[in-house]
């Protein structure tokens, strides 16, 4: 079984301005963007027995807003592969109260944040009060870590290292750096390393071979391959490209002397128990 702990759901385009559909299509080479989702089209690209979190995105600075009852609606429509995820912007007024609805009223298991898009910092004191309600409820926090092409989303908001503070009071929480923090993958792996409840995803990293390659390797050498979980990254590619790339990374290294990632690894992170180790029922 393949737990797939990142994919995305939203009524596309509504959720976008159109100032992110333009960068979205100019960092594609001018291509026009189609982000459109649906269940089918997900569960082609998918082993059948794979279960998966689903998760919107809340980042007024970018144009990005994704109602989090879309996304309870979406999950209730197949609860037995599927888990939600609600979202806030701390940024804007109102997030508390959003992060109780999207929990208690609708059922949502984790958060999904979006320091970069939304301009602030995962150590921002604003946040105290989200690590007060989700440590003690078990709700883990999965956030985008790593680059974008949106212009105004600061990269300084991205570091890995900025979940330090908040993971030292809150130890309990459990938390996901988001596509393994690239180009900051180092920094990622030393800090999932020195903190135990804080994991890493390989999200959207596969059409990048050589840098997942060496991400990876990051990963073997410092022996944190178990905190290491899978995600798609869906629809901006799909569970069974992800798994088809992961298999292909020791091809690049064939007839070299550079060595090889760790095959049994590699098969473990494929099957990994994502929601176990969230804490997702």
């Amino acid at each position: 079984m393949t737990f797939d702990i990142h994919s995305h759901t939203w009524p596309f385009p509504k959720p976008f301005s159109e100032d992110f559909i333009r960068q979205a299509s100019a960092a594609k080479a001018g291509e026009a963007v189609d982000l459109t989702v649906t269940y089918d089209a997900y569960r082609a690209g998918a082993p059948a027995d794979t279960k998966t979190v689903v998760f919107g995105g809340k980042a007024r600075l970018s144009g990005v807003w994704v109602d989090d009852s879309y996304v309870a609606d979406y999950v209730a429509k197949h609860p037995d592969t599927l888990k939600g995820f609600l979202s806030v912007d701390p940024t804007q007024p109102g997030w508390e109260d959003e992060l109780r609805h999207g929990h208690e009223e609708l059922g949502l298991c984790g958060v999904k944040l979006l320091p970069m898009y939304a301009g602030f910092r995962i150590d921002d004191e604003r946040l105290e009060p989200l690590w007060e309600y989700v440590e003690p409820r078990g709700m883990p926090v999965l956030l985008h870590t790593g680059t974008t092409f949106v212009r105004q989303a600061p990269l300084e908001c991205t570091l890995p290292r900025w979940i330090e503070s908040v993971a030292v009071r809150h130890p309990e929480i459990r938390f996901v750096l988001a596509h393994l923090s690239h180009p900051y993958e180092h920094e990622c792996v030393v800090t999932i390393r020195k903190h135990p409840n804080v994991y890493a995803d390989i999200s959207a990293l596969h059409y990048r071979p050589w840098q997942l390659y060496n991400s990876l390797m990051l990963a073997q050498e410092y022996g944190v391959w178990n905190k290491v979980l899978f995600g798609s990254d869906y629809p901006f590619t799909t569970v069974t490209a992800s798994i088809d790339g992961l298999r292909a990374l020791n091809n690049m290294v064939e007839g070299t002397n550079l060595p090889r990632l760790n095959e049994e690894e590699i098969e473990k992170l494929i099957v990994r128990d994502g929601f176990s180790i969230l804490g997702i029922n």
